[in-house]
């Protein structure tokens, strides 16, 4: 069984900055991590195999300092991880990004059947929660969105059950493979690193993709290929606290009368 999950480095949400000409967020020189629901994603995976057996491959996309988190998820016990780094890929929105990373799944799948694709329900600098479902749309396989547990799994017949979460509580769905999976944060809990993988990944070196590899429309890429406008960036403004009324045990009236007049002050309370 083969699990292709797509993992993404994201700026440290505490030290966000804003570039002012292209509305995007400038992350050289901000402190990075692994976009939390992608572990989570990634986790599930592993379990799979664990269960299972064969092989997980993780993708990114993004700068040459993206590749530390390859390592990292090697740490955690994927076998391979390839980036996907190309200046013509700067600055894509969610639509120019599930581009890249559906045509490098399509590459893997060339070389190795690919059985899921795992992706975070959300980026936590984006929130949009659009790339996994514009990967499965690309590649024409089903969706399986907001999933709190894989239930069963048969790689001989090609199907996966899984929990869902949706508005009224959970359901149950089931669906062929190949598919793609996106996570939500309570699906698992994130293993800790082993000693042997975490010796793998200081001698891992990861694959390299670019638009050549790829061979991409280069007016599907980066910001010409992005149809998303940004019109402005703000950081909301810090919220204070609220007025506090203390109540006076000795004269209840009192405290009763001074939040009913706050609430509604047109009445008045008689005595």
């Amino acid at each position: 069984m083969h699990s292709v999950v797509c993992i993404k480095q994201v700026p440290d949400v505490t030290e966000v900055k804003i570039d002012p000409e292209t509305n995007t967020l400038v992350r050289v020189g901000v402190p990075s991590i692994v976009n939390p629901y992608d572990m989570n994603a990634l986790e599930e995976a592993l379990r799979l195999k664990d269960q299972y057996g064969g092989k997980v491959t993780v993708i990114t996309m993004g700068p040459p300092m993206a590749e530390e988190i390859l390592n990292k998820a090697v740490g955690h016990g994927a076998d391979e991880g390839i980036l996907l780094s190309d200046r013509a890929f700067a600055g894509a929105d969610t639509l120019a990004t599930s581009y890249v990373l559906s045509t490098a799944v399509a590459k893997i799948s060339e070389e190795e059947k690919v059985d899921l694709i795992f992706c975070g329900k959300q980026a936590i600098d984006g929130d949009t929660a659009q790339v996994g479902p514009g990967i499965a749309a690309r590649l024409k396989m089903p969706l399986l969105t907001y999933i709190n547990g894989v239930q069963e799994c048969d790689p001989e017949q090609n199907k996966i059950v899984v929990k869902r979460k949706v508005k009224s509580g959970y359901e149950i769905t089931q669906t062929q493979m190949p598919a793609v999976i996106t996570s939500n944060r309570d699906i698992n809990d994130v293993r800790y690193e082993t000693m042997p993988d975490l010796i793998k990944a200081a001698r891992f070196k990861a694959k390299v993709w670019g638009n050549k590899e790829l061979q991409l429309d280069q007016k599907q890429l980066g910001l010409n290929g992005s149809p998303t406008m940004v019109r402005d960036i703000f950081a909301p403004e810090e919220k204070q606290g609220g007025e506090k009324i203390h109540f006076n045990p000795d004269k209840p009236e009192e405290t009763v009368d001074m939040i009913v007049n706050k609430l509604v002050p047109s009445v008045v309370v008689p005595n």
